[in-house]
């Protein structure tokens, strides 16, 4: 990924935390307005002193009080946006650009192009990728020739793709467990039901082996009751 920060300096190139490098463009003779012109710029000058020496802690400080006397500077909150990237403020960061792209005049199209160049980066950081892929298509509306936003805007397209395609599969396994839990559960709903079956069935069997025990005691009582010699009447001992 490519960060594109142009202050009021000379170009130079930084690494950062993506696997492909962050390059870091400072370009300072690009901006059109006199800084001369402008409240607040003793301090802003200073910061950028600051910024290039990589005081970025120090920088940002007169960049805000640069700020306190002209809110509405572009370049100041522009370069403030950059000196808390620099310090991994990537939330902060972004708010500035954000401000400095709507104090930027809307005819300085270079000027866009670079804060929304940044804002992507800063969203990027932050793994905001679909925001981040918006803010590079705004970047290349104001300056379509711009080969860093082009190479970041396909970069981030592709880690989104990655994104989605690992929460497909995730989506795949999570509704596999689910088919797997739902067929459980009806097994062993089935095992239930087969095994109330067969108490079911045991107890009918059961019930009638006694039942056939019982009759066969019975037939056998009586058989043995036939066997037996019959009994003499008896007679009386008196005639009554």
């Amino acid at each position: 990924m490519k960060s594109k920060f142009q202050n009021f300096s000379v170009k130079t190139n930084v690494h950062s935390e993506f696997k492909k490098g962050v390059f870091l463009f400072l370009i300072m003779s690009v901006l059109s307005v006199s800084v001369s012109a402008q409240k607040g710029n003793n301090e802003v000058r200073a910061g950028n002193k600051k910024y290039n020496d990589k005081k970025y802690i120090e920088a940002e400080i007169d960049y805000r009080k640069g700020l306190e006397k002209n809110p509405k500077s572009f370049e100041g909150n522009y370069n403030l946006g950059n000196s808390l990237f620099r310090q991994k403020k990537y939330e902060e960061a972004y708010q500035q650009y954000e401000k400095a792209a709507s104090y930027a005049p809307k005819t300085e199209k270079e000027k866009l192009a670079a804060t929304y160049h940044n804002m992507g980066n800063s969203l990027l950081m932050q793994k905001k990728i679909e925001e981040s892929i918006e803010a590079y298509k705004q970047a290349l509306r104001h300056n379509p020739k711009d080969n860093d936003t082009r190479y970041n805007l396909a970069y981030a397209q592709s880690l989104l793709k990655k994104q989605q395609q690992q929460q497909n599969k995730n989506d795949k396994n999570q509704d596999q467990k689910q088919d797997q839990k739902q067929d459980n559960q009806q097994n062993k709903q089935n095992d239930n039901q087969k095994d109330q079956k067969n108490q079911q069935q045991m107890t009918k069997e059961n019930a009638q082996q006694i039942l056939d025990a019982l009759s066969q005691d019975e037939k056998e009582t009586m058989n043995k009751a036939k066997k037996l010699p019959p009994k003499q009447e008896r007679k009386p001992d008196k005639d009554w």
